[in-house]
């Protein structure tokens, strides 16, 4: 069962909800997919165990076998190679690493080297197996990032939470595109509505099951809740603005681990998810 839980920004609570989602599932796998800026580590915190590089075979022309013919150039729909002063020019920012310079070139002038776009750091957190994503600063596109952190997962009957990154860019469409689940995370405000419906957007397109965790609630107007309402989307569950709650998760703790009630709010939250998937 793999649950991806997003949102439409940061700071709605996301990483929040996906951490102790996973420690409450027992012995599980967390999948840190927000390889911008992960931070689930410092909750499911521990010595980091292995280190694997993530890379990108890259286009390199050898100048002496090209003839100029810019066969390279004009089957590469995304600009990625040029023809300069006599030379073909790679960018390497752009391309997407399809290797179709290297197979239509007829002088055999293209090979290709591997260019190190980030890495993926395992740790061991209790019975949750831990993965963060890292891209490298700079580094235009994630994708095979997120590839290779789903390859992580061994045992397609463990119970994966997979922290999305914010927003519905295409990295957030991959993180998503193979859960069985996803876990929408809004916040009260019209702003948090407004993000809310943009990830609500995505995860139709998808034809995902999918339900809402309403965040810091209380008894003021919700705008994320009318949304709901209006939209026929199912509320999960309701975290409270509760200032303890606030207080443990900046000191990286795990709420389930601290506060009864909590530990059974995301007790109940998973049991919903696993009884609307009828698993």
């Amino acid at each position: 069962m793999k649950i991806a839980v997003l949102s439409g920004k940061g700071g709605t609570g996301k990483t929040f909800v996906a951490t102790n989602l996973a420690r409450v599932a027992g012995k599980s796998v967390y999948l840190d997919c927000d390889i911008e800026e992960p931070n689930g580590h410092l909750f499911l915190n521990g010595p980091i165990l292995k280190e694997d590089e993530v890379a990108l075979p890259i286009p390199k022309v050898k100048d002496e076998l090209c003839n100029g013919c810019k066969d390279c150039v004009e089957f590469c729909r995304f600009n990625a190679l040029s023809y300069v002063s006599n030379k073909v020019m790679v960018f390497d920012k752009i391309c997407h690493s399809c290797g179709g310079c290297k197979i239509v070139c007829p002088q055999n002038a293209i090979c290709e080297e591997d260019k190190v776009i980030g890495h993926i750091e395992s740790r061991l957190y209790k019975e949750t197996s831990v993965f963060t994503g890292r891209l490298i600063p700079g580094e235009e596109s994630g994708t095979s990032i997120i590839h290779d952190l789903y390859n992580k997962i061994k045992d397609e009957n463990s119970t994966v939470i997979v922290d999305s990154p914010p927003g519905s860019a295409c990295i957030v469409m991959d993180s998503i595109k193979d859960a069985d689940f996803c876990l929408l995370v809004a916040e009260p405000t019209i702003f948090g509505a407004y993000n809310l419906e943009m990830v609500h957007k995505l995860v139709k397109m998808y034809k995902k099951p999918h339900g809402v965790v309403l965040n810091k609630s209380s008894d003021d107007f919700n705008c994320s809740r009318a949304y709901c309402i209006e939209n026929n989307i199912q509320i999960f569950a309701d975290i409270p603005f509760d200032k303890n709650l606030g207080k443990l998760n900046a000191e990286g703790k795990l709420v389930i681990e601290h506060n009864i009630e909590a530990k059974k709010l995301f007790s109940d939250l998973l049991e919903r998810i696993i009884k609307e998937l009828n698993l």
